[in-house]
């Protein structure tokens, strides 16, 4: 739909002349009197009282002036450039619309603002000793021009405004990419984004990273309805869930049934600007799911598997720790080498008690002693100094994680 051209200003008989020259005057005003206006604005109307460094603010300020700016060059040129500022005016109610804010608002902005702009401006004519008649052709002036933006608003406003669950989605879907983007995003486009698409901003959250299924899209639509914002396109699917220590409707047996026994990874909770860290590592928590590292069904929580997650976190890294600290389990027997690299963990892991390390092995405690003089053998003083304990301690799990994999079998 192509934008609104303005009405003009009438020349009839009966209209009285304007003086070009007021133009140049009130030009000169632009900036004192638009920083007036906007600050009747933002005290007048809440909707518009926010910081005015951000987006919003700066949108603002260039509704003010080009309003103001539309005044002026009618009473310069009232056949100019109102057609430009109709235009600009169009799309900044097409913009209103699509970020779900009311159109009230902008149209109470447009009367207040117009209303002290005129009170403003028409001081000056006064001031200049203007005939009445001048005064009162400028006041219609005033109104004419709130009117004409307004008008061009309201178009652009009906044109975009949203009447379909797919248009709520699509602001959903923004919202997620925003939050989920490798730039932190501003608590003011959240809260503009989130009014839009009708969800309310928590203070935390955690993401779900699912495994690949079908393309139907039905398991997410009982987590949509309960506040999840989701996106089955993407690789992975993903869904970012608000405050899921609180209500409890993404916990549990619930949860699981509501994905129709789909995988997936809930990553940590943390606060919603941080929302894409909490990807990073359920999207890395899936991947262990499917190699097996980590229970390859149901939903696995991050905050249960840290230690897991923190040891795959550089599996180079990791490599390079095994090779060296595992080194002297090498030289055995591959036979030898599981039995060995089991009994030392359990060993490191018990507190280096014999009773308790047969008891977790199921074996005899003279099996444990015989398994424990070979790896004496072995590693030699090495067993006994904290920092080599840790790093054996590290080596081994990973190792035992790799082992119960069904993949490594």
């Amino acid at each position: 739909m192509a934008s609104p051209a303005p009405h003009g200003v009438p020349a009839g008989p009966g209209a009285a002349p304007v003086p070009p020259d007021l133009a140049k005057l009130l030009r000169d005003q632009l900036e004192t009197v638009s920083d007036e206006v906007e600050q009747e604005v933002r005290r007048q109307v809440p909707e518009y009282a926010r910081p005015a460094d951000g987006t919003y603010g700066q949108n603002l300020r260039a509704g003010v002036v080009q309003a103001l700016t539309l005044f002026v060059d009618h009473i310069a040129d009232p056949r100019g450039r109102g057609e430009t500022i109709a235009a600009t005016y169009y799309e900044l109610g097409r913009g209103e619309a699509l970020e779900g804010r009311s159109l009230d608002a902008l149209q109470s902005a447009l009367r207040i603002g117009g209303l002290h702009a005129w009170r403003l401006m028409g001081r000056t004519a006064e001031e200049l000793g203007l005939d009445s008649t001048v005064v009162a052709a400028l006041g219609e002036l005033a109104f004419r021009t709130v009117h004409e933006v307004a008008e061009a608003a309201a178009a652009g406003y009906a044109e975009a405004r949203p009447g379909s669950t797919d248009e709520l989605e699509r602001r959903r879907r923004r919202l997620l990419d925003l939050l989920l983007g490798e730039r932190p995003a501003s608590l003011e486009a959240v809260h503009d984004l989130a009014h839009g698409a009708r969800w309310s901003v928590p203070r935390q959250v955690a993401v779900v990273a699912l495994a690949a299924g079908p393309d139907h899209r039905e398991e997410d639509r009982p987590l949509a309805t309960a506040g999840a914002l989701v996106d089955m396109e993407s690789r992975p699917p993903r869904m970012l869930v608000p405050d899921p220590d609180g209500s409890g409707r993404f916990g549990g047996r619930a949860f699981a049934l509501a994905l129709r026994g789909r995988p997936a990874a809930i990553g940590p909770t943390v606060p919603l600007t941080e929302a894409a860290r909490s990807l990073h590592w359920a999207a890395r928590a899936l991947g262990l799911m499917g190699r097996g590292i980590l229970p390859r069904q149901g939903v696995v929580r991050c905050a249960d598997h840290l230690s897991t997650l923190l040891l795959h976190s550089d599996e180079p890294l990791l490599a390079h720790l095994q090779a060296r600290v595992l080194a002297p389990l090498d030289t055995v027997s591959a036979g030898q080498r599981p039995r060995l690299a089991e009994t030392l963990l359990a060993w490191l892991l018990s507190g280096s008690n014999v009773p308790d390390v047969a008891a977790r092995l199921h074996v005899h405690p003279q099996t444990v002693r015989y398994r424990l003089r070979q790896l004496e053998k072995l590693f030699g003083e090495a067993l006994h100094e904290p920092d080599t304990r840790l790093d054996l301690v590290l080596a081994l799990r990973a190792e035992a994680l790799r082992e119960q994999a069904p993949d490594s079998r």
